[in-house]
């Protein structure tokens, strides 16, 4: 990679920085999204148009990539922690642009799934954006960064399934070779604007042993705060894995809802997402506290999902959008919380431990989830339940905002307090 100055960049400079990462992590998500409408088409023509075998292999395909993000988040957030986070990102882009043209090349199903596999090393470059975010960032301004990150997500998947399902009517390979062709040119733009954003006095010396994601975690358990808080964020995530493994499910069994439907309410989702992460976390952090945002957050999943799971009909699901939009305001906080616990070079270990976390409860949740929603839909049961899969997600999150208030702390974080463990 072209050398990047270790002096701190200009104003400019690293305003165009923290613009690219928004866009690098945009196009992560607008990647994923772009090939949720095709990829399970796809997998199923691979299949002989086998639609049973075609999802259970495309679960498969589910589970590898979050094993992948288990294993290479860590890992690559030590080696930015150790060689900066500049190339580590460029790379990374570099890799999903070819990855993607792998996967619209893919012969067979072997190919594919080789290619879905890389796309989630590739992705895992989205804890070492955190990172970034913690470099450049106060420790009073973290969490409308991360709040940006989050808006990045939202905007994803608003445009990104939209997209997919137009580049896809057209041929079922052509969104690959979109998203390959924004990852390639976000790389080639990030070699001229994204400079380092950690000097090497503040990096840290790679260990092996605390890069593996089993180590990776022993962070966690570095302070008593940050263990629970640790805890909060596995179940806030396994939480959130209702959404991409029963939603379509559900709402086509319950309400009868087309793909266009289902589609609407998920660009719906994203915009109400962009709008909380990029209209109200700077403001919620600067009234309430990071600390109080993490538990509105909380409450407002809760009821969003209780909403969705009791929804009587197709309207009081729509109705429940907006309440569960909200819940946005539950990782900026969580991040920001976690990211004071840490020194400022462990940025990375701690965004690629968050990331691991992640990546289990990615294992974990469609199988916990598709599961409960089969058991409870059982037509010999005398009171069915199809809503259950949403009202256990908001049981998870009411267990998370009990560990949350048992939790120490005032309530807002202070900027001379951040940045070393307690």
């Amino acid at each position: 990679m072209p050398a990047s100055p270790s002096a701190p960049p200009s104003a400019m400079r690293s305003q165009a920085a923290v613009i690219f990462i928004f866009i690098t992590v945009l196009i992560d998500v607008l990647g994923f999204g772009i090939i949720i409408p095709v990829l399970p088409e796809l997998v199923q023509q691979m299949m002989g148009g086998d639609a049973a075998h075609g999802a259970a292999v495309y679960g498969v395909f589910g589970a590898a990539w979050a094993l992948m993000q288990f294993i290479f988040s860590p890992l690559l957030g030590s080696i930015s922690d150790r060689f900066g986070r500049r190339p580590v990102v460029l790379i990374s882009c570099f890799g999903l642009g070819l990855d993607y043209i792998v996967m619209a090349l893919a012969p067979n199903l072997g190919w594919l799934l080789f290619g879905r596999i890389v796309s989630g090393i590739c992705s895992s470059s989205v804890s070492v954006a955190g990172a970034y975010i913690a470099d450049v960032s106060p420790p009073d301004k973290r969490a409308a960064g991360y709040g940006m990150i989050g808006a990045a997500f939202g905007l994803g998947f608003v445009v990104g399934p939209a997209l997919g399902g137009w580049l896809g009517h057209v041929d079922p390979r052509l969104p690959f070779w979109g998203a390959a062709a924004m990852a390639l040119i976000n790389a080639g733009y990030g070699l001229f604007v994204l400079p380092e954003s950690l000097p090497p006095e503040r990096r840290d010396v790679f260990r092996w042993s605390s890069a593996n994601p089993v180590a990776s975690l022993a962070l966690l358990r570095t302070h008593r705060e940050l263990r629970g808080l640790a805890w909060i964020s596995f179940l806030y995530q396994l939480a959130h894995c209702v959404l991409p493994s029963m939603y379509v499910l559900y709402t086509a069994y319950r309400y009868g809802w087309s793909g266009e439907t289902i589609g609407w309410t998920l660009t719906a989702v994203g915009g109400f997402s962009i709008i909380v992460q990029g209209g109200l976390v700077k403001p919620a952090a600067k009234w309430l506290g990071e600390r109080r945002m993490l538990y509105a957050g909380l409450l407002f999943g809760m009821a969003g999902f209780a909403g969705f799971a009791l929804a009587p009909d197709g309207f009081w699901m729509w109705a429940a959008l907006p309440v569960f939009a909200l819940w946005g305001l539950i990782n900026p906080g969580l991040q920001t919380l976690m990211s004071h616990r840490v020194s400022v070079h462990e940025q990375g270990k701690l965004q690629g431990a968050i990331s691991s976390i992640t990546g289990i409860a990615g294992m974990v949740g469609p199988f916990l989830f598709t599961q409960t929603f089969v058991y409870f839909i059982d037509k010999g049961r005398a009171w069915p339940l199809p809503g259950a899969p949403f009202l256990l997600a908001s049981g998870l999150l009411l267990l998370a905002l009990l560990l949350a208030k048992n939790q120490r702390g005032d309530g807002s974080s202070r900027p001379g307090r951040a940045n070393v463990p307690s």
